[in-house]
């Protein structure tokens, strides 16, 4: 994909500059075009759900990527998510020299540390997906966090180096762009997946639990396997990691 990146300094959200700024090109230019925008605060930055993402000015990579995956289906859309986690870890791993894993559904994390998250929206048109905005948070040279998030960390703090952000972003739109083609990203995206092996708690609408991961289904689903032998079977948000 050859992506027009555009560096801007301050919006609320690049998710959403990045929409609005795509329905005036695209009249413009009268085609497909594919842009990445990377400001250096975001105002109002989002993750999934109701969730904040806390970033220093001009310390990290908040950017928004555009595509427009016409060959996937509404059914399939969980992939766009495999390919983007698995093209993350893949870029950190060469900063970083260790491994980097993916807590599911698109947590990006070192340890038991968060160093990266995304918020995707598709829009769909039938049963196709017409286009899509991936939104990434990655915490590269800050180096304190004062929110009340439980866990950040950046490169910086793991290496003790700073990072070049530019350097990075186009380190990370190689991966996504090999990444995309490739046959096993299903298969490298559960190989990754944080917690994968073993019994862990977790916590649902009826309490905590134990259980051991089954699998991530096609769509995404997570299915967990608790103590007493019962599979359950759960969507985003439904579940959660205990601490």
């Amino acid at each position: 994909m050859d992506f027009k990146v555009i560096h801007i300094d301050e919006t609320a959200s690049t998710n959403a500059w990045l929409r609005s700024f795509y329905s005036k090109e695209n009249r413009r230019e009268g085609g497909r075009i594919f842009l990445v925008a990377w400001a250096e605060y975001q105002t109002a930055g989002k993750g999934c759900g109701s969730n904040s993402w806390e970033s220093e000015r001009g310390k990290n990579l908040t950017f928004s990527m555009l595509i427009h995956p016409t060959e996937i289906t509404a059914q399939q859309q969980f992939r766009i998510t495999e390919i983007t986690s698995v093209a993350l870890c893949e870029t950190l791993e060469r900063y970083l020299g260790q491994r980097v894993e993916i807590k599911w559904p698109n947590d990006i994390y070192v340890g038991d540390r968060k160093i990266c998250g995304m918020l995707i929206e598709n829009r769909l048109q039938g049963s196709m997906i017409k286009d899509c905005i991936i939104g990434i948070g990655l915490n590269v040279n800050q180096m304190q966090f004062l929110s009340d998030a439980p866990n950040p960390v950046s490169v910086k703090q793991l290496t003790g180096q700073e990072t070049d952000r530019a350097e990075m972003l186009e380190a990370f739109l190689a991966a996504f762009d090999a990444a995309w083609t490739l046959e096993t990203v299903s298969a490298d995206y559960r190989q990754r997946l944080y917690r994968r092996v073993g019994r862990h708690e977790f916590e649902d609408s009826e309490g905590r639990f134990m259980a051991e991961m089954v699998c991530v289904e096609d769509d995404g689903h997570l299915v967990l396997r608790d103590d007493n032998g019962r599979q359950r079977r759960y969507a985003f948000k439904e579940v959660v990691f205990s601490v």
